[in-house]
């Protein structure tokens, strides 16, 4: 098998083990490495001539074998196969097939280890703003969202009781702010990413003359890691990575909890079209929200990918070890499965019509204005926890009769407080509590708007 002449073989006198060989073999993710893997090369190949390591010829020759690898690539004629152990020797190897024996000398100062650094930092400077921009994409639908329903008035909710009346742009504006911040967080990664690992070779470094700054300029990094250890030996931009990544997961996921929750008979806020829902196989009445529980699913997978990095690198000595081969996988799982996600929640969303006549009705028929009728008898003169303790009783009685506190008498009110006048049931006007809020920030409908304003300048 292949493995008999591994371009790492020379001390070797016996052939791996064919058992030893698939258990070891990254071919079958690293795979996906390959466009980055010959980036880094052809960057690495040039600057190897360039200092005069190699002869221009040989470095030439090198970057057109690689080229004519890519190719082939592209085109379905060389495909990666289980007999191979990785995507760096067997790129490689392929080279050497190519243009013969100075293919070999690609590898003069630099191993797999810093090679493999290299490829991932190259991807994930490709695929984080990717990430970015679709976490702009549900950003998006979200303010398309709030100013289609800018009046709507929904309940708020804590502990998942009704709380407070408040506009549903402003419920879309708090997950348009979380989606902000992990858009933030990802550009933040992003900076320390963007480092070149390429010429630290094993971990100590080499003795040619290499110009590390070069191939790091023209693989677009802005900068060279200072430490050829620290360079090939952590993975924390994995870790960060998959932290940033399970931060969204856990905003998709309360955001699809709601809608789940919301698309019910006994709420009635909204309904999903037929192109996000499902049916039953056995109910044919059933309409369900799949997209929605299946974004809320996902984050076990992604949570998942924290977990196993953080715990491959909890206890590897300096400098690499094999474990680090483990890190592809969930960085692949990472960027692939929140990205799909955040593409369906963009879908789900504008395949999502609200219905803020059921909302409003929400907030009427139950005793959303406890507060606004607490802080009303607190403007009155009665300090707070005693206004908030009157009302709680007020709550009681008008619950005992099975009546709305609109449908209190003025004469049951002042039997709780001398207090109460007549304007005490202007207060009870759902939507003069949102005119009344004062706060920086509050779902007041004029705050409300001047948000969208500024969100719809940031965002196109």
């Amino acid at each position: 098998m292949a493995e008999t002449t591994a371009l790492w073989g020379g001390r070797f006198k016996e052939a791996m083990d064919e058992i030893a060989h698939r258990f070891s073999s990254s071919i079958a993710f690293d795979s996906k490495l390959w466009r980055e893997d010959i980036q880094g090369s052809i960057a690495h190949a040039r600057m190897l001539g360039e200092t005069g390591i190699i002869s221009r010829e040989e470095a030439h020759a090198i970057v057109r074998g690689l080229e004519q690898i890519a190719g082939e690539i592209e085109r379905g004629e060389f495909q990666f196969d289980a007999s191979m152990e990785d995507v760096h020797l067997a790129i490689e190897r392929r080279l050497m097939e190519n243009i013969g024996a100075a293919g070999g000398k690609l590898h003069t100062g630099r191993s797999r280890n810093d090679q493999v650094a290299t490829d991932e930092r190259l991807y994930l400077k490709r695929a984080v703003p990717d990430l970015s921009e679709t976490i702009t994409l549900v950003m998006r639908e979200l303010l398309r969202k709030s100013e289609a329903y800018p009046d709507a008035i929904m309940p708020g909710y804590t502990h998942l009781q009704r709380a407070q009346p408040i506009l549903l742009a402003h419920h879309f504006l708090a997950y348009l702010e979380m989606f902000a911040r992990d858009r933030e967080r990802m550009e933040d990664v992003l900076r320390r990413i963007d480092r070149s690992p390429l010429g630290a070779a094993a971990f100590a470094g080499t003795s040619y003359p290499i110009d590390r700054a070069q191939a790091a300029t023209a693989l677009g990094f802005r900068s060279v890691l200072s430490n050829s250890i620290d360079a090939v030996s952590d993975r924390d931009y994995l870790i960060e990575l998959s932290a940033a990544c399970s931060i969204v997961m856990m905003h998709l996921s309360r955001m699809a909890e709601e809608l789940v929750i919301w698309s019910t008979r006994e709420f009635g806020f909204i309904s999903m079209s037929d192109a996000v829902t499902t049916g039953s196989s056995i109910m044919p009445q059933k309409k369900n929200p799949d997209m929605a529980e299946l974004i809320r699913g996902n984050v076990g997978a992604v949570y998942g990918t924290l977990v196993n990095v953080l715990t491959t690198m909890k206890a590897l000595p300096l400098a690499y070890n094999r474990d680090m081969q483990q890190d592809k996988p969930p960085m692949f799982e990472a960027i692939e499965t929140t990205r799909n996600s955040l593409e369906m929640m963009a879908l789900v969303l504008r395949e999502t019509v609200f219905h803020p006549h059921r909302m409003e009705a929400a907030v009427r028929r139950d005793y959303l204005m406890a507060t606004e009728l607490a802080d009303y008898l607190a403007r009155k003169g009665v300090p707070f926890r005693e206004a908030h303790h009157m009302t709680g009783s007020i709550v009681a009685h008008a619950e005992e009769l099975g009546r709305s506190l609109e449908e209190l008498t003025l004469e049951e009110y002042r039997t709780f407080s001398s207090k109460f006048d007549a304007d005490v049931f202007s207060y009870l006007d759902p939507r003069r509590s949102l005119e009344e809020k004062k706060s920086l920030g509050s779902t007041n409908p004029r705050m409300v708007r001047e948000a969208m304003e500024a969100w719809r300048t940031r965002l196109y």
